[in-house]
């Protein structure tokens, strides 16, 4: 049982505390206010967070963490199946490996939760998964499996597929090849429920199971999609099928914020800190995140790790709140919202009572390069203590 107290308390659920308390048992929260008093005769661990900022762990919802892994190379990278288009059935949880010394990385940051799978090589590159920062076993990390499946645009599949020789090498070629996949997959739902319904036989065929939770609306498409065209594909392509779908990376979003509000679709803007080595990216802007706010859109921040250091997340949201996202909209994009749009806000991104005891204790604004995370805590478990991590 652990018991934070004294704390400026950011709850991301409507109020806060400038001197507030949090009380966990069993890996949730279950008491959240001012003047906190437990029992003498219980065992509880008591953290003075006095002065400091006390949040939700904070949530990056989209990256590659463990599926690339630093310092490995070749051997390390299982993030593009680089030979064939369309790939649905490939599952991130059999290719993230969590011992990745990132994932030590993101707890120094209080980053205690991750959007992570694969690459944007592929029209569909397969299932992303939502899991913790903290443990061996990943298995007993996921939170939501599957969380989205992965789908691309643009100029990655096309340079990679060029260079092959083979389709799809142009923009037309990729929409036509995931409405097709698309068209096939609800065909084979409506067979599916049919022979439900009619008590008929149905075989069941691996590489379409995978759809369903698209399908249905259960989970995601999760589209990397960066200059506007391909960002109007992504919406197109979504509304004419009925799935729910997620805008990644958004970077020429600004230039059509009113558009995507319309759509009601959320957008994940970034690596907004990395180089602009690409000719889809040249209008990469950290104020990107603040006028599709403005116009509506719900926003995250995301540092595509490892293409910005998964540690520098709370300092990409600091560049967004200066360039016009504000501090307290900064600071949902990497907490609530970023959960909301997982679709994980069940149990993480704000810090209320029944939910999960993810919790970050900081010095300071963790959007400030100064800040100091001192304490990460998961499940109610301390994972990362500054004082014992630099001793």
């Amino acid at each position: 049982m652990l018991l934070i107290k004294n704390g400026k308390v950011m709850t991301m659920s409507g109020k806060n505390y400038d001197n507030g308390s949090i009380l966990v048992k069993d890996k949730k929260i279950i008491k959240v206010g001012e003047n906190i008093t437990v029992n003498d005769t219980e065992d509880y661990k008591v953290i003075d967070a006095s002065n400091c900022w006390v949040m939700p762990g904070i949530i990056e919802a989209h990256c590659h963490i463990g599926i690339i892994e630093e310092k490995k190379g070749f051997e390390g990278d299982d993030c593009n199946e680089i030979y064939e288009a369309v790939t649905p059935y490939l599952r991130a949880l059999d290719g993230v490996n969590v011992m990745d010394p990132a994932f030590h990385n993101a707890l120094s940051a209080g980053i205690t939760g991750v959007m992570v799978g694969p690459g944007s090589s592929n029209v569909v590159g397969g299932q992303f998964i939502f899991i913790k920062t903290h443990g061996r076993d990943i298995d007993n990390m996921v939170i939501l499996q599957p969380s989205a499946m992965k789908v691309a645009f643009g100029e990655n599949i096309k340079t990679n597929y060029d260079q092959k020789n083979k389709i799809p090498s142009t923009r037309m070629s990729i929409a036509a090849l995931l409405r097709e996949e698309l068209f096939n997959a609800k065909q084979y739902n409506e067979n599916k429920k049919n022979a439900i319904k009619n008590n008929d036989s149905f075989d069941e065929t691996f590489k379409k199971e995978c759809w369903l939770p698209v399908i249905n609306k259960e989970i995601p498409l999760k589209a990397h999609v960066h200059r506007t065209d391909d960002i109007l594909t992504a919406i197109r392509i979504a509304k004419e099928f009925n799935v729910n779908l997620t805008l990644d990376h958004c970077t020429e979003g600004h230039l059509i914020a009113n558009e995507i509000s319309k759509s009601g679709f959320p957008a994940i803007i970034g690596p907004s800190m990395a180089i602009r080595n690409k000719i889809e990216t040249q209008n990469a802007n950290f104020k990107t995140a603040g006028i599709l706010h403005k116009a509506g859109v719900k926003v995250a921040i995301t540092t595509d790790h490892p293409v910005t250091r998964i540690q520098d997340l709370p300092i990409c949201a600091g560049f967004a709140a200066k360039e016009g996202l504000g501090i307290e909209e900064a600071l949902r994009a990497i907490t609530i919202n970023a959960a909301e749009i997982c679709n994980v806000d069940d149990r993480i991104g704000s810090i209320e009572v029944g939910k999960d005891a993810d919790i970050a204790i900081f010095d300071g604004n963790p959007m400030e390069v100064f800040t100091k995370t001192l304490y990460t805590i998961i499940d109610g478990e301390i994972v990362y203590n500054f004082e014992e991590a630099n001793q």
